[in-house]
């Protein structure tokens, strides 16, 4: 039996692109061993993948202080130390992730074609003919140089009963039913250049009862409750909110359900992805090619501006408008129209 290692730490739209190599990797040994190392926001994720056999926590925060290594480093040691692995595949490629798997210790140490921060001085890049591709294949790149097919990309994710009845009851709160056909807007992105206006998702809410589908807000945090209050203020009826009421699996069970989403490249919309709902990729800077709807790229709705794909957490040229502005409801509406 083959131990394999996947330090895959962050964050959670990433970590969900590397899922199809754990299903890549038990497709061609089925009886091998998976462990991965994860960071905690992609934990719970991870958790309701059937394929993998065991997670370990990386705690970054906790490694930050003197004090905090000195305690945190002796049980992360022993816990990978205490299988010994064949292959470790570095899917993260940077300082920390080599340092994890340097101190696991495989026979056989592995990384993408885009390692960074020394740790292709640890794990040998593979530089694959997807080298320039999507995200998804460059990882799948690295399965295959262990002789996997890596033909088909699964992710797995099972949502257990209890998220999908907790989910059904936070709906029903909100005076819906989870039954009736509703539309998951994904409010929030991890930078404001990736993310669509609050108006935008207001007048799209609107135009969304008017077809008898049910807005359903999600997301986390305060930022994105306060974007959820401005929305709700510039809806006719406001949409039905669960922002910052769901723990991560419950948002899966929330996605899983919807009949569409509506979302920028964040890590909820590739959620959404992952999970095989029909899902609209609102893309402003970020390139399609790499990081969009793989499984969908149908459903892909962005800018075209020249300058798109800049990467900037905010528009370099200093513009009137920020990019996402250009994506307009009717875009978006035309789109559900096509798929719904």
């Amino acid at each position: 039996m083959k131990n394999f290692l996947i330090v895959k730490l962050s964050a959670i739209g990433d970590v969900l692109h590397a899922l199809p190599v754990a299903y890549a990797l038990k497709d061609r040994y089925p009886d091998c061993h998976i462990s991965w190392v994860v960071e905690p926001a992609a934990y719970e994720i991870l958790k309701m993948v059937p394929v993998i056999d065991e997670l370990i926590l990386f705690k970054k925060k906790e490694f930050r202080s003197l004090g905090g290594f000195m305690q945190n480093f002796g049980p992360l040691r022993r816990q990978l130390q205490k299988r010994h692995y064949d292959v470790s595949l570095d899917l993260q490629g940077l300082f920390k992730s080599a340092a994890i798997t340097w101190v696991a210790g495989a026979k056989e140490k592995i990384g993408t074609c885009f390692m960074r921060e020394g740790s292709d001085k640890i794990s040998r890049p593979v530089v694959g003919p997807n080298a320039r591709n999507h995200v998804i294949e460059q990882y799948l790149d690295v399965a295959r140089a262990l002789g996997c097919n890596g033909d088909q990309i699964k992710f797995g994710i099972e949502v257990p009963e209890r998220e999908q009845d907790i989910a059904r009851r936070l709906l029903a709160q909100c005076g819906m039913n989870a039954s009736n056909p509703y539309v998951a807007l994904v409010i929030g992105a991890s930078s404001p250049n990736k993310r669509w206006t609050s108006e935008g998702f207001a007048k799209l809410s609107d135009w969304l009862y008017e077809q008898r589908l049910i807005p359903v807000m999600v997301g986390g945090g305060p930022r994105e409750e306060q974007w959820a209050q401005e929305i709700e203020y510039m809806t006719d009826v406001p949409p039905v909110n669960l922002v910052g009421r769901t723990t991560l699996p419950q948002l899966a069970a929330v996605l899983q359900g919807a009949a569409v989403t509506v979302c920028g490249d964040t890590g909820p919309g590739h959620l959404s992805l992952a999970l095989g709902t029909k899902t609209i990729m609102l893309i402003g800077p970020t390139n399609i090619n790499r990081t969009g709807p793989y499984t969908q790229m149908e459903n892909a709705v962005q800018i075209s501006r020249d300058c798109r794909y800049c990467w900037k957490r905010s528009c370099p040229k200093g513009l009137d408008k920020e990019c996402m502005e250009d994506i307009t409801v009717d875009m978006v509406a035309r789109k559900i129209k096509e798929i719904y």
